[in-house]
């Protein structure tokens, strides 16, 4: 096997993405509304809560099919790279795919240029890939994400939001998307505050989750019985770290038990 060669006009550089494109491999643009035709599976609520030290990320387990529930224990939040996270949200196939090709972006540009891109590079990069998939978003494939990361160079926790164009937005304090979002947004706005600490802004980040899945179908809550509960990642100058799940459960059983204290 011998590496393709480009001549100059036509080389694609640090970027993985244009090598795919140069080699030929990008797969073809649906030309008809395939959400009509076949049961796909989306993801649901995911969000990003910036405090003292970095960022939450978080996000339910849910994956519904029309009004079928179709995947109960989906991961919608991954590390893209050691210091920056993405979440997932819309047709989860085409999400997840993204990811995957996000992460090896990253990976690829790091090793041909010897140093990791900058925070903005990692954000527009993720817009410009969504840029590419949005004549497959108008087939019914739309995938809006969430992406957070510690900027090294800024000392600080960032986070942008998207919109199927590839639109990229900063936030300055949190940001939501997904089917319940709204609902979970409002808990967040309300809640949040300056300088939290990381157990607060986890704390929070459970909290708003569990209102969405009490609002929104779509979005899935602590699953008591199968032992499944939300995915929940810090990001700090220490790097990404996603905490177990017995952390969050005792977390939701707390909470639980403060909701229930105040019905009665």
């Amino acid at each position: 096997m011998t590496l393709p060669l480009f001549d100059p006009p036509r080389d694609p550089g640090p970027s993985f993405t244009g090598l795919l494109r140069h080699a030929g491999l990008v797969p073809p643009v649906p030309t008809a509304d395939v959400s009509d035709r076949l049961p796909l599976a989306h993801g649901t609520t995911v969000l990003a809560v910036r405090y003292a030290d970095g960022v939450v990320m978080a996000g339910d387990r849910r994956a519904t099919s029309g009004n079928l529930i179709s995947h109960r224990g989906i991961e919608k939040v991954f590390p893209a790279d050691r210091h920056s996270g993405v979440a997932i949200a819309g047709a989860a196939g085409p999400a997840l795919e993204m990811v995957k090709l996000f992460q090896l972006q990253l990976e690829h540009y790091e090793k041909v240029e010897g140093q990791a891109l900058s925070l903005d590079g990692k954000a527009n990069q993720l817009g410009q890939m969504l840029r590419n998939h949005l004549p497959a978003a108008m087939q019914g494939l739309a995938v809006v994400p969430l992406f957070a990361g510690y900027d090294v160079r800024r000392d600080q926790g960032r986070l942008f939001q998207y919109d199927v164009t590839g639109g990229r937005y900063e936030e300055q304090d949190f940001a939501t998307t997904g089917s319940g979002s709204l609902h979970a947004g409002q808990v967040v706005k309300l809640g949040w505050r300056g300088e939290m600490s990381e157990g607060d802004a986890i704390e929070l980040a459970i909290h708003s989750l569990e209102q969405a899945a009490d609002a929104d179908s779509a979005t899935g809550g602590p699953d008591l019985i199968r032992g499944i509960y939300p995915i929940v990642a810090t990001i700090t100058a220490d790097g990404f770290t996603r905490l177990d799940d017995d952390d969050i459960e005792a977390r939701f059983r707390a909470l639980l038990d403060r909701l229930t204290a105040d019905q009665a």
